[in-house]
């Protein structure tokens, strides 16, 4: 969990440095724009789905949930990558990005619930995930003060897991 809010925060952080180089050609910025959607979709759409599939045993009653998240990124991101922006600062559905914010909240409760129950609940928030980076929603793109947010979030639940892990090594 701490490596996929992490990931959030670089994702976040590479845009806001690729737009302050200067001298870029056109080809390199569309050259970072693709690269960013294929680091997108392995870090919010790959590694929910091994999450899924690794917390369901690899039943075969989990691999429609991870194609879902999946094929739901491969969507997002490409209409993304043609449309760009609804507006100005506007997404049509939720930014893939959002899927690893919601994740690792949703992992806090892993260890306080029943594991049959966490389980359920993972699966119904990844496709509940899936269909929100797909529906016909306009969300905010989160930028600007909400880069800071994401930092003190990233430090706290980064903080939160490291102790977690501590306390089932120590």
């Amino acid at each position: 969990m701490i490596a996929l809010i992490v990931a959030v925060f670089l994702d976040w952080s590479d845009g806001i440095i690729a737009r302050k180089m200067q001298g870029r050609t056109k080809e390199q910025s569309q050259f970072g724009g693709q690269l960013d959607s294929l680091i997108d979709i392995v870090s919010f759409g790959i590694c929910p789905a091994i999450l899924l599939l690794s917390y369901g045993d690899f039943s075969p009653w989990f691999f429609p949930g991870a194609f879902i998240i999946v094929a739901a990124g491969v969507l997002r991101l490409s209409y993304f990558n043609v449309f760009g922006l609804d507006g100005e600062s506007t997404y049509q559905g939720m930014a893939i990005d959002n899927n690893a914010i919601i994740l690792v909240f949703i992992f806090l409760f892993d260890g306080l619930l029943e594991p049959g129950l966490f389980v359920y609940l993972l699966y119904g928030s990844i496709v509940t995930i899936a269909f929100l980076n797909v529906a016909p929603i306009r969300t905010p793109k989160l930028s600007g003060g909400w880069y800071y947010v994401l930092i003190a979030y990233a430090i706290i639940i980064s903080l939160f897991y490291g102790c977690k892990i501590m306390s089932i090594n120590g």
